[in-house]
């Protein structure tokens, strides 16, 4: 393969062109579904994987080499909880020595000062650390876990004295957006250089929670007129990325910047795929970097070329100037809302299926929280 843009022979089933492949830039790393928290919005799929199934240690090495030969620069080591893994260290300095860009996605549960030490000593280079809000017995109500907010308190000063670079990533919803003016203080208290604000995706465990965790519209323009000045007023001392919700939008975001143009994600068992949700869609068979090689899988792969590009979009998108800007939205959002994969995203105020988004219900103060159930971690 050239360093280039390569041209996939395989022919589109929309069209019959082919599609221009370029190399991907980043690998999400899920290196287990273990996890001490119970998140209400938990990303996990629905059916976990048993730690009796994960990759091995030198699995994942083959992996980093394989990803760094194929041009990806940045590896985000994530869960669950990775940290749950007892060879973390080890995995750390393997994507070190591939020439990857490491970045700790975590909730800092597990990690004492001297594991933090050890993770810096392996070469870790970025820490990302999730909130579930500012106040203790908040953030616990979300997490499911008493004590939990002081632990992260601890590990970001941990993360602080070994001068690791800190991202703080904080999921907003209902029940903590009027605090967003205290999340972006307590991201400068803890040291960080950027914050991440992002609202609740509905899709697997977080959809049974909607009612519970959707913000109303007044809630919605507030967090934007916060943020907007948030980042006049913090300009040069940290950065901050806004994810807006999709249910009050009125295009939708290029998920993953596009169906298999930048990123790749690895299930603990070695699946490999466009999006940490694609395994939600019917009629796609994601292969297993245990049955094939990382660059087989980008390149050659069915389940990659199924929605990249543009000639398998339907009409509005396919004759829409944003088609190369926001690649059709996002699938499984389409399929979740519509039954079809293939969908218009109902983000879009163009779609046909825009009733479907603003018919799927309101967020109710009332309604509990419907926590995420799996097996005890170690260590908590």
């Amino acid at each position: 393969m050239s360093a280039g843009a390569v041209i996939d022979q395989a022919q589109r089933r929309h069209g019959g062109q082919p599609v221009a492949v370029g190399r991907p830039v980043a690998l999400l790393a899920e290196l287990t579904h273990r996890c001490p928290l119970r998140c209400p919005y938990c990303s996990n799929p629905l059916e976990l994987a048993r730690a009796s199934a994960e990759l091995a240690t030198e699995e994942w090495r083959r992996v980093f080499a394989e990803a760094a030969a194929l041009g990806v620069l940045q590896v985000h080591l994530s869960g669950g909880e990775p940290a749950a893994r007892k060879d973390l260290e080890v995995l750390v300095e393997a994507a070190e020595t591939a020439g990857l860009y490491t970045n700790l996605i975590t909730s800092g549960l597990l990690l004492d000062r001297g594991r933090v030490a050890a993770l810096a000593a392996a070469g870790l280079q970025h820490v990302q650390l999730s909130l579930q809000g500012t106040r203790p017995e908040e953030a616990e109500e979300v997490a499911g876990l008493r004590g939990s907010h002081a632990m992260k308190m601890a590990f970001a000063a941990h993360v602080h004295d070994e001068g690791l670079p800190l991202t703080v990533n904080a999921v907003v919803h209902r029940r903590n957006l009027d605090r967003l003016d205290e999340i972006v203080a307590m991201a400068l208290e803890l040291g960080a250089r950027r914050l991440e604000i992002a609202h609740v995706q509905y899709h697997g465990w977080a959809a049974v929670n909607r009612a519970a965790l959707l913000p109303d519209r007044a809630q919605v323009a507030a967090a934007d007129a916060t943020v907007a000045a948030a980042r006049a007023a913090l300009s040069g001392r940290l950065a901050i990325d806004y994810v807006p919700p999709d249910q009050y939008a009125v295009r939708p975001k290029a998920c993953m910047n596009g169906w298999g143009r930048q990123f790749l994600v690895l299930t603990p068992t070695g699946r490999v795929l466009p999006c940490h949700a694609a395994e939600s869609l019917p009629g796609l068979d994601f292969p297993s970097v245990r049955d094939g090689s990382l660059e087989d899988i980008w390149y050659r792969s069915d389940a990659f070329m199924r929605y990249r590009g543009t000639g398998w979009m339907p009409e509005p998108c396919r004759s829409c100037d944003r088609r190369e800007i926001d690649w059709g939205g996002c699938r499984c959002q389409a399929f979740a809302l519509t039954g079809d994969a293939e969908a218009t995203d109902p983000t879009c105020a163009l779609s046909p299926h825009r009733g479907v988004l603003e018919g799927a219900g309101e967020g109710d103060d009332s309604a509990a929280f419907v926590h995420r159930t799996m097996g005890r971690v170690r260590g908590i």
